[in-house]
């Protein structure tokens, strides 16, 4: 007897106002140090990229990027703990990119904790290199962590 694995059918669309609520649940969970309701209000006021992933019907992730001046910067990729490790990261992380690259984007950017060697490892696989480090950039139970500064260039 074997098991079948099967990659939940995601679907990405626009975030909403309406989403916050859920998108915020999610948030709470996920970060020690979480972004706040405004922050993402702000977000989506001002028009950046922002996106979110469900399954089944369930809000099982989002993503935020910023754009301008041939640059974008990927600021939020969140997976909701239960539907982590199925591949949805990477296809939110995708779509970004895609949208990056239709707005004719030269170099996109984000940072990441060290601590956070599964993110590290999906952004390297979809061709970001470290390109520098911001000392005590995030806020840590203990002081301060670093962020790993990535970047990909989607044009030459």
């Amino acid at each position: 007897m074997s098991a079948v694995v099967q990659t939940p059918e995601l679907w990405i669309r626009p975030m909403m106002a309406q989403d916050l609520e859920r998108v915020m649940r999610i948030e709470l969970a996920m970060y020690p140090f979480p972004w706040t309701r405004r922050i993402f209000e702000d977000c989506l006021r001002v028009g950046y990229r922002c996106h979110v992933g469900e399954v089944e019907g369930n809000l099982a992730g989002y993503g935020v990027m910023s754009t301008g001046a041939s640059e974008a910067h990927v600021l939020n990729l969140c997976v909701a703990g239960e539907f982590q490790r199925r591949g949805l990261a990477r296809e939110m992380l995708s779509l970004l990119l895609d949208e990056a690259d239709k707005l004719e984007v030269r170099d996109v950017f984000l940072e990441v904790r060290p601590s956070n060697t599964a993110a590290i490892t999906l952004y390297e696989q979809m061709g970001f290199n470290q390109v520098g480090l911001r000392k005590g950039y995030y806020p840590a139970q203990e002081g301060r962590e670093d962020a790993i500064i990535f970047a990909s260039s989607l044009r030459l």
